[in-house]
């Protein structure tokens, strides 16, 4: 995907918006901040900047996406609460 913005002002706004700490995708995913780390060990979810970790929320939400998709396969119990 390629994203061009009119200005610094525009690219700011869409960086605040678009850009996750590991922290935040951690509570948005359901995870601990460690299995955050071994996910982008293991190239499941890939930050936009090492260090600090930085994730596109997009990518974020597709990764959780496809959790919620395992979590059906390999734990039907948890559907039943």
């Amino acid at each position: 995907m390629k994203y061009q913005f009119e200005s610094t002002k525009d690219l700011l706004k869409f960086l605040n918006e678009n850009l996750l700490s590991t922290v935040e995708a951690a509570e948005l995913l359901g995870i601990s901040k460690s299995r955050i780390g071994h996910m982008v060990r293991d190239g499941k979810l890939t930050p936009a900047k090492d260090q600090p970790k930085v994730f596109l929320k997009e990518s974020v939400l597709e990764r959780k996406a496809e959790q919620e998709e395992l979590r059906k396969k390999y734990r039907p119990y948890d559907e039943l609460e």
